[in-house]
Formats: C-alpha cells, sequence, structure tokens
C-alpha cells in the first residue's frame, strides 16, 4: 500500500510538556506543524498527581490539568496532532521524512521530544498501580502528597538516596530496598552516610520488588530476600522506583549522536548533530527533567527550528540563486569593526541594485548562514556566481577589495 505524503514545515515527535511548549512556539510563527504522539498527549506528567513546583499555579495543579492547557494551547495555534507511532525517519537533507503506519510525513525541520520511560521492576502486579495508583518515580513531584505517610523506595543509587532523604522531609517513614549487602549501596559515599544515620530511614539489604499488592490503589509491597528467598509484605501508602531510566531514542541510534545511556546530545540551541533536527525534554543528556525545564527546552528548539526554516528559505531563495551574482556580507552588529564597512556595503548595494544581489547577514543571534557559507570569522564578504561559492574575503577587506569582487 503506497502511503500517504503530507507536508509541514515543522514535525514534532513527542506530545509533552517539551514537544506541546515547541509546538506552541511553532505555531505561533506560522509554520505548519504536526505533533504525533504515540499514546497520550501531555506525557508522563498526566499521570502525576500533583505538581506544585510549576510557576504559576500557587494553588497547585493536576499533571494531567496542566497538559490539558498545553495542548489547547497548541491547538489554538493551529498544530496538527497525530496519535500514532513512528516507525521510521530519514532525517539527513533539506527535506526530512517521518513515516507511520499509514503516512509519510516531509518537513523542513524536525523535533525530537520522544522522552523515556522509567525503568520497571517486572514484579507481579506492577503494571496495575503505575502512577497515580501508588508507584511514582518523582519525590519532587508527589513527596508532598505523602506528607505524614509510609513510602517505599526501591534502588541505591544516587538517585534512588537522595530522593528518599527529600522524601523523609514529608513522609513519616522511608523504608528502602536495597539490593545489596548490608551497608553496600550504589550511591556516593557521603549521601550512604546521610541516609543510614537519617532516624526516618530504614533499609531492607538483599532484597527485590516481588510483587505489588492493592485493591484500587497500592497497599502492600512483597519483597523477595535474595539469600533466603523470603517473602516480606511491607505495608506503604506509596512505592518509589529509582532503578533507571529508559529514554525513547531506538529509532535514532546511529543516526542522532547520544551518550552510552541512549539520551540525545545537544547544543544549548538543542541542535543535535544533523541540520534541522533538534531535540527537548527528558529525551535529552541533561541534569533535571522538570516540567519547568521541560519547557524552557520546547520554547528553545521550537524558536531554534523557526529560525533554522527561516535561514533556509534566505539561503536557499536569496543568497544562491544564480540569475545574477551575489556578495554576500557576514557581520556581527555589535563588532565595531563589522560596522565600520556597513556604510561601504550600503553604498555598493545602492550602486549595483539589479545587477549584483547584495546580501547582509547578521550572525549576532544565529550562525546558520555564516556556517553554511564556511564563514567562521567576521567581518567576511563571500562571492557568489552561478549558485556556486567562488571566492571568500576574510581579511584587508576594502572599498578596492569589495569593487574587484563585484566587478570580477
Amino acid at each position: 500500500m503506497e502511503k500517504k505524503v503530507e507536508k509541514y514545515d515543522v514535525i514534532i515527535i513527542g506530545g509533552g510538556a517539551a514537544g506541546l511548549t515547541a509546538g506552541i512556539y511553532c505555531g505561533r510563527a506560522r509554520l505548519k506543524t504536526l505533533l504525533i504522539e504515540k499514546s497520550l498527549v501531555g506525557g508522563l506528567a498526566t499521570y502525576t498527581n500533583e505538581i506544585e513546583n510549576y510557576p504559576g499555579f500557587p494553588e497547585g495543579s493536576t499533571g494531567l490539568g496542566l497538559m490539558e492547557l498545553f495542548h489547547k494551547q497548541a491547538k489554538k495555534f493551529n498544530v496538527d496532532f497525530k496519535l500514532t507511532d513512528v516507525k521510521s525517519v530519514n532525517l539527513e537533507g533539506d527535506v526530512k521524512t517521518v513515516e507511520t503506519f499509514r503516512n509519510k510525513f516531509e518537513a523542513k525541520a524536525v523535533i525530537v521530544a520522544t522522552g523515556g520511560k522509567p525503568r520497571l521492576t517486572g514484579a507481579k502486579g506492577e503494571e496495575a498501580f503505575l502512577y497515580d495508583k501508588g508507584i511514582s518515580f518523582c519525590a519532587t513531584c508527589d513527596a508532598a502528597a505523602n506528607t505524614g505517610k509510609t513510602v517505599l523506595v526501591v534502588g541505591s543509587g544516587d538517585a534512588a538516596i537522595e530522593e528518599g532523604m527529600f522524601l523523609t522531609k514529608f513522609a513519616d517513614k522511608v523504608i528502602v530496598s536495597v539490593l545489596h549487602d548490608t551497608g553496600k549501596m550504589d550511591c556516593n559515599e557521603i549521601a550512604k552516610a546521610e541516609a543510614l544515620a537519617n532516624p526516618k530511614m530504614e533499609f531492607i539489604w538483599n532484597s527485590v520488588a516481588h510483587e505489588f499488592f492493592g485493591e484500587e490503589r497500592l497497599h502492600t509491597v512483597v519483597l523477595k530476600n535474595l539469600k533466603t528467598d523470603q517473602l516480606i509484605p511491607v505495608k506503604v501508602d506509596s512505592c518509589f522506583l529509582f532503578i533507571g531510566y529508559l529514554p525513547n531514542t531506538d529509532i535514532f541510534k546511529g543516526v542522532l549522536d547520544m551518550n552510552k545511556g541512549g539520551y540525545l546530545l545537544t547544543n544549548e540551541k538543542m541542535e543535535t548533530n544533523i541540520e534541522g533536527i533538534f531535540a527537548c525534554g527528558d529525551v535529552r543528556d541533561k541534569f533535571l527533567k522538570q516540567v519547568a525545564t521541560a519547557v524552557g527546552d520546547g520554547a528553545i528548539a521550537g524558536y531554534s527550528a523557526e529560525k533554522y526554516i527561516a535561514e533556509s528559505e534566505l539561503f536557499h531563495n536569496q543568497i544562491m540563486q544564480c540569475d545574477k551574482p551575489g556578495i554576500v556580507y557576514v557581520w556581527n552588529a555589535i563588532d565595531p569593526k563589522c560596522r565600520e564597512f556597513l556604510p561601504l556595503i550600503e553604498k555598493y548595494e545602492a550602486a549595483y541594485d539589479g545587477k549584483v544581489r547584495i546580501t547582509k547577514v547578521d550572525i549576532y543571534k544565529s550562525a546558520g548562514i555564516a556556517s553554511r557559507l564556511g564563514v567562521s570569522q567576521v567581518p567576511s564578504i563571500v562571492k557568489i556566481k552561478d549558485g556556486k561559492i567562488e571566492k571568500i574575503i576574510r581579511e584587508n577587506i576594502c572599498e578596492e577589495e569589495l569593487a574587484a569582487a563585484i566587478e570580477e
């Protein structure tokens, strides 16, 4: 079956907080934008009972309620939504391709906001209590809801122990299930010492989660002793799993640069190693994974995608056009030396109007076009002839050099 082809300016893969924010920025910039989400718009945030640390909501919000507002705002700016899974991508070249089971979508830019998923224990009954039914993965998100309660933490790495200590500020008791022998943990020594000295924390050593019990909500976690096979029922109000996180990057392996854990590597503009491909949110290699940081990522990715598309159109439709010779002045508005030559450039722009296309490219906010021209220092002059770069003048820029470049 031949797939239907649809064309967009931007395709966003992933509909969590980062993807929705990127969609808002792209849609507001009047880019034709498609957001593809395989399950639930809003991502993992929708499973959080209460979000109290997102700015602008002093009374807090449910994760679902907050994400519904994000969704509504994206739709206001005419972002299209497709609830389906991405099967393959082709991200090289000026036209990027994203394929689902039934459709083939083409775009000028792609934003990857696929997020990730917490690693599960695989114990019996676990799936029934995920997220809002007793099993959580974010102490920062859900600690306040466990004020005065008993919680179980599974894991002993830095994240598990540090999050466990944070939970003691709210919970009456934090029980930690540790895979290793008594006194041995995977966290740093300072965190271990602080945790062992914390009166609200107790440890069950050589244990793993065996089964989860509850009715509408989790009330018991059965741990299994790895040495004796003894089953240990633990009455809890909530269970926090901190045994790792798995980014959703399988389809990008071998295509986009990522670290050993599979998280995508970007610069501060959310640019990946491929031009026109951006990544934002929890799928990135980053320090803090929260709704607030995802929003910041998404805003940058959306803005960067809009700038990339605008620069691409300028580069192809004006700078590299072969209908007439072209001169490109690459400069930086805050550089005094660059500003010195600006009147000279404008003089020749007026003198050769209609005969030579003269374009001024300011790299103050973005060096994208300069990079495409092979220019890394300013001021520089690039001569374009027959749609190709013929000459780059990086030094000794003067009226004679400019006149010679134009008249050659």
